[in-house]
This record gives C-alpha cells, sequence and structure tokens, in this order.
C-alpha cells in the first residue's frame, strides 16, 4: 500500500481544480443522495481500477467546476459522520481512510482520502464500484478479473494467503452457492452474475485466483469441510466447571469444529444454554427464564474473538471458560496495528488483522458495524467487563453480579 500521508494543501488544490482527474470527487454538501455517492466513491477509490500508486480524495464543500462553497462550514458533526463510512459495515472490507477539515485558499473543506486497498475488490452493499477517468460504475466482468490479479501476495493479509496444500474440492461449494454467495453479493447483481464458479470464488476470495484455484485461508474458515484439518486452531472450546478456578469439577465441555459461523452458532447456543439465573412456573402462562449475563453483549465478545483472532503460527483455539462468579472469553493474537495495550477497547481505535473475515462475518450477520463490539458489551456490562492484554493473547472477562 503507498504511504499513508496526508496530502499538501498544493497537492489537494491541484486535485480540486482538475476537472479531468479520476482522483477526485467533488460535492456541494452531506445532504441528500450525498451520503450514498461519497460511499459509492470510497469504494471506488479503495478498488483502484486505473491503478495509481496515489490515494483518491472526496473534497466535500466543492462545486462541479471546482469552486469552493463560500457559506459551507466544516462541522464536528460532519467528520463524525464522513469516519462512520469506514465503520458502519456498508463498505467491506473496511477502507482505509482519512477525515479531516481543511482551508485551501480561505475556504473550509471536508476532506476525505481513500487509499488503494491491497485485497480488492472492494464491496459497498454487495457491489463492486469501480473509477474510469471522472465516471464511477459498476466492475464488468472485466473489471473483477483485473482486481483480482491485482493483489500482491507480499502485502496481503493472512487470511487470504493461500493454503497450498489444499484443493477446491476441500471447499463446499453447495455452502458457497446457496449460503455464502447470497449473503455477500446484492441479489440483482447476482441474478445478471454470468461469470463461472472459479470466477465467483476468487472475486470473493475463497481462492487465489481464476487461474490458480487454490483455496485461501478465508475460503478454509468460511466454506471448508474441515477447516482444522489445514488451519490447526480453528476450533473452540467450551469448558463449564463448578468453582473458581480450573481445578474445580467440569460440569459441561465441548471441542467445536467447523466453519467459523459453525463455531459461533454452536458457542452461542451453549451460552445461551448456561445462561440462566432462575425459572419462573407458577404465575405465569409461559416459563420465563432470567438471564445471569446480557446475552447481546456476550456474543459480541464471542464474535469478537473469532474476527481478530490470530490463525497464523498458533495451535490456539479460543476458549471460552464459564465459572461460578465470571466468564473468560480468551483469543489467541495480542493487538495489531494501530490498537496497542495502552489504547485497547478506546472508541474509535480499530484496526483488523484478519479484514476479509471481517468483511465475511459482516456479509453472514454476525457483525452489524465494524468496531462496534466491545462499545456494546461495555454499554451492557459496565464495571464487570475488563480485559487483559498480552502480546500472544486477549482475555475478556465478564464478573457476574454477585462477584
Amino acid at each position: 500500500m503507498a504511504r499513508m500521508r496526508p496530502l499538501s494543501d498544493g497537492e489537494l488544490l491541484a486535485m480540486r481544480n482538475d476537472l479531468e482527474s479520476d482522483r477526485v470527487e467533488r460535492k456541494e454538501s452531506f445532504r441528500g443522495e450525498a451520503p450514498r455517492t461519497v460511499r459509492e466513491a470510497v469504494c471506488a477509490f479503495a478498488n483502484n481500477l486505473a491503478g495509481h500508486a496515489g490515494p483518491g480524495v472526496v473534497l466535500i464543500g466543492v462545486r462541479d467546476d471546482g469552486s469552493p462553497v463560500e457559506t459551507f462550514a466544516v462541522t464536528d458533526e460532519l467528520l463524525r459522520q464522513l469516519a462512520d463510512i469506514k465503520t458502519d459495515g456498508n463498505i467491506a472490507p473496511p477502507p482505509s481512510l482519512q477525515v479531516e477539515k481543511r482551508t485551501l485558499d480561505g475556504a473550509e473543506s471536508a476532506v476525505l482520502t481513500v487509499w488503494p486497498c491491497d485485497t480488492p475488490p472492494v464491496r459497498y452493499k454487495g457491489r463492486i464500484h469501480v473509477r474510469w477517468g471522472p465516471r464511477r460504475g459498476l466492475a464488468a466482468a472485466q473489471d473483477e478479473r483485473v482486481l483480482n490479479e491485482r493483489r500482491r501476495f507480499a502485502d496481503r493479509p493472512y487470511d487470504v494467503q493461500p493454503v497450498r496444500e489444499a484443493q477446491i474440492d476441500d471447499l463446499d461449494l453447495l455452502r458457497f452457492q446457496q449460503e455464502y454467495l447470497p449473503a455477500l453479493v446484492a441479489p440483482d447483481v447476482l441474478a445478471a452474475n454470468e461469470r463461472s464458479l472459479e470466477q465467483k470464488l476468487a472475486a470473493t476470495k475463497m481462492v487465489v485466483s481464476e487461474a490458480e484455484p487454490v483455496p485461501t485461508v478465508l475460503g478454509m474458515l468460511v466454506i471448508g469441510r474441515s477447516p482444522a484439518d489445514w488451519l490447526a486452531g480453528c476450533y473452540a472450546q467450551f469448558l463449564r466447571v463448578a468453582g473458581t478456578d480450573l481445578s474445580a469439577p467440569v460440569t459441561d465441555e465441548e471441542v467445536i469444529h467447523g466453519t467459523i459461523a459453525d463455531q459461533i452458532r454452536r458457542l452461542e447456543e451453549k451460552i445461551d444454554a448456561h445462561n440462566t439465573r432462575g425459572v419462573r412456573f407458577s404465575d405465569v402462562a409461559r416459563e420465563e427464564r432470567s438471564e445471569a449475563y446480557p446475552k447481546d453483549a456476550l456474543r459480541q465478545l464471542i464474535r469478537n474473538a473469532f474476527m481478530h483472532r490470530s490463525f497464523e503460527a498458533t495451535n490456539a483455539p479460543v476458549r471460552v471458560y464459564w465459572f461460578d462468579d465470571r466468564i473468560e472469553i480468551h483469543n489467541p493474537g495480542g493487538p495489531f496495528g494501530a490498537v496497542t495495550r495502552e489504547n485497547f477497547g478506546r472508541p474509535g481505535v480499530t484496526d483488523y488483522r484478519n479484514p476479509n473475515l471481517a468483511e465475511a462475518l459482516r456479509a453472514l450477520g454476525y457483525v452489524q458495524r465494524f468496531g462496534a463490539g466491545i462499545a456494546i458489551a461495555r454499554k451492557a456490562l459496565g464495571d464487570r467487563l475488563r480485559f487483559e492484554v498480552e502480546l500472544a493473547f486477549v482475555a475478556a472477562i465478564v464478573q457476574g453480579e454477585t462477584a
């Protein structure tokens, strides 16, 4: 990826005034259709079909002819709305972008800088947007092929690296066609799609490329027939003990295999089965159960553990330990990228070890908004939630109400 540095005022002015540029989108405001069309532009800049070495820019507060809107003012609310483009879950994998207020020739503009993605294609609501000169539109089959071939192995995240010994038969192709593809790709695009199965697998990063249909790590995680045969740590463990440490008697345990979706689903079933404080029968028409822990908070923490865990150079699974006084959710892999031990969990600070797995979990409905899982859990749990953050693992620890 090109080095992520802010563009200078001179560079931004040149781009603002170049009406033929395919690296700039101008908007007078962020109202009406602009929130949608700006997201389409961000998606197109991230796909970078033209192969530019530098970023694309969206300028808010600028007319089509490049002149500034004199009465336009950049507010904190506008900057927040623009920053939400990265995390609202509509563009996947999440784009690398920067939002800032700039004053150019005495006029304020909101500047959204978008860097090319190393692992295209990038989708906005299931559609691949690209740019040809100053025009923007949906990718054709040849455009998709160019984007697929542009991925660089050396720069690719681990979740789209090839599993060299695996073959396409190690993927559940029926599940891909009937479950994953309809969840990822917009229905009208899917209905008009004339691409081959190999092209579809390559476009969704399940295999390396159409010419090299070797399953990727992502393919194994999402539609693999037996992921743990190829990725040693790709399973989960659940343990319920009657006590407050691991020396206490075990009352329930399970080792869970399958795709990431299978593991999440089964772990959440185990959590729901044990998450009962009491059952009321006598004076109600239907049986009522009260929860010992907020269910949605536990689900967010479990899904977060899978999305951010490391699958590289580790045989460790995701582990859920349920004690009498607390629940511990452990995932292998410590802080990544912009996230450190010091800023872990801070609102607005997020990074993705597995950006393409994050995209897949969003498509399958396990993630609604990028970077919000911890915030949702903290809102429900308050001081009952704390984290142990180490270089090799992260543990979310949820105390019981009476602990």
